[in-house]
C-alpha cells in the first residue's frame, strides 16, 4: 500500500509516494540516496515534513525518510564552550530543549519550531531575533553531484536570511508527471558552537522583550525565554496542536519581502521593517497581507485559509487538498502585488505546485 504524503506533512496534504524508504542509520541514508539517483528514481528527502507543500497527485518517486536521533552529548569538562552534533532527523524542538537543560544559549528563541534538525540549516530558520546560522560550525552533507560526503564549515554555506547554499543548490526533478525541487546536499549532521551560560542571548526582537518584562538588549534566564517564546507561538497558532486546526500548517507561508530603495517606496511608511545591513530593508508580509485586505481567517469556512491568529500562515482546516490551499496562496500573493507592487515569496517547499 502506497504512503500517502498527507500522513508525513504538518499541513496534511499530498497524494501518494510510490516508494517510502525510512532509514535509521547514516549509512542506510546515504545507501538510499545512491540507489535512487543510480535507478534515475525521482528523490524526495524527508524530515519532519513541517515546511512542504505536496501536490494532490502525489510523488511519482522515491521518499526517503530519516528517522534518526542522534545527538552527541555536549562536554561539559569544556570550559569556553562547546559543540553539539546532532542528526539530521533529530526533532529540532528537542535539540532546544537539550541546550537549555545544559545551560548552552543560543537556540532558545527558536523553540517549537516544528520540523527536524536537519532542515534548519537549509532554510536558516529563524524566530524572535535568533537565527540558527549564528550557532551552526558546521553540516555533514552526502553530496549527490560528486557521490562523497562533505564537511561545509560556516563559511562555506552562504547563509542569508531563510536561505543557504544547501538551498540554492536544489536542482529541478520530475518524476514524469509534475517539477520538484531535490537536493544536491542531502544533510546528515548539524554541529553547533555554543558556550555556557544560565542566561540567554540579548533579546534582540521588541515583542520577546516586551513578553519577558525587559528592554531590548538585555538577557533573561534560558528556560523563561524558552516559555515566553512558547506563549507567543501558541498564540500564533505556531506550535502543533492536532486539536487544533490554526496549526495545520507549514509556519509562515512566505518569506518577509527584502525591498532595494525602489521597492520601499512602494510600501507605506508605518510598515513594520528591519535593515538587513546590505543597504536593503526588510518589510513585514504578515502587515502587508492585512492591510492589503486579507484578514485573519479570509476564505473561512475552508475548506483551506489563512489562520484565525496569524496572517502568515495558511491552513488547512481539516478537509483541504493542496489546490485548496494554493488557491488561498496565489490571492494572497496577488492582492498584495496588487496592492505594493510586491511579489511575495512562498517558504515551504513546492512538491508537484505552482504558485
Amino acid at each position: 500500500m502506497s504512503t500517502r504524503l498527507a500522513d508525513l506533512t504538518t499541513l496534511r496534504v499530498g497524494g501518494p509516494a510510490r516508494r517510502l524508504v525510512e532509514v535509521a542509520s547514516e549509512d542506510e541514508l546515504v545507501e538510499a540516496v545512491r540507489a535512487a539517483d543510480a535507478a534515475g528514481e525521482p528523490l524526495l528527502v524527508l524530515g519532519g515534513g513541517s515546511n512542504l507543500l505536496v501536490s494532490d497527485d502525489g510523488f511519482d518517486g522515491v521518499v526517503v525518510r530519516d528517522t534518526r536521533t542522534d545527538i552527541d552529548a555536549p562536554d561539559a569538562s569544556a570550559c569556553a564552550g562547546t559543540t553539539l552534533t546532532v542528526a539530521a532527523g533529530v526533532e529540532w524542538d528537542q535539540v532546544v530543549r537539550l541546550a537549555i537543560d545544559q545551560g548552552l544559549p543560543g537556540l532558545e528563541a527558536l523553540s517549537g519550531i516544528p520540523g527536524s534538525a536537519g532542515a534548519t540549516p537549509v532554510q536558516n530558520v529563524g524566530a524572535y531575533g535568533q537565527e540558527v546560522s549564528q550557532t551552526i560550525a558546521s553540516v555533514r552533507v552526502w553530496d549527490r553531484a560528486r557521490e562523497r560526503v562533505q564537511t561545509m564549515p560556516l563559511a562555506l554555506l552562504g547563509f542569508g536570511y531563510r536561505t543557504s547554499v544547501l538551498k540554492r543548490s536544489m536542482r529541478t526533478g520530475s518524476d514524469g508527471r509534475t517539477w520538484h525541487p531535490t537536493p544536491r546536499y542531502v544533510v546528515l549532521d548539524v554541529t553547533f558552537q555554543l558556550r555556557w551560560g544560565d542566561l540567554s542571548e540579548p533579546i534582540t526582537y521588541g515583542e520577546l522583550a516586551a513578553r519577558l518584562d525587559i528592554e531590548v538588549g538585555k538577557r533573561a534566564p534560558l528556560a523563561e525565554v524558552r516559555e515566553a517564546v512558547l506563549e507567543l507561538r501558541r498564540g500564533k497558532g505556531m506550535v502543533l496542536d492536532a486539536a487544533d486546526h490554526d496549526t495545520w500548517s507549514a509556519g509562515s507561508f512566505f518569506t518577509n519581502p527584502v525591498l532595494d530603495d525602489a521597492g520601499l517606496r512602494r510600501v507605506p511608511a508605518e510598515a513594520p521593517r528591519w535593515a538587513t545591513g546590505d543597504g536593503r530593508t526588510k518589510v513585514s508580509a504578515a502587515w502587508l497581507i492585512e492591510h492589503a485586505g486579507l484578514a485573519k481567517g479570509y476564505g473561512l469556512p475552508g475548506p483551506a485559509s489563512l489562520s484565525t491568529k496569524h496572517t502568515l500562515a495558511l491552513t488547512n482546516r481539516g478537509g483541504a487538498s493542496a489546490a485548496d490551499l494554493v488557491e488561498i496562496a496565489r490571492a494572497v500573493r496577488d492582492r498584495v502585488h496588487e496592492a505594493y507592487g510586491v511579489l511575495l515569496e512562498p517558504e515551504p517547499v513546492l512538491v508537484g505546485v505552482d504558485l
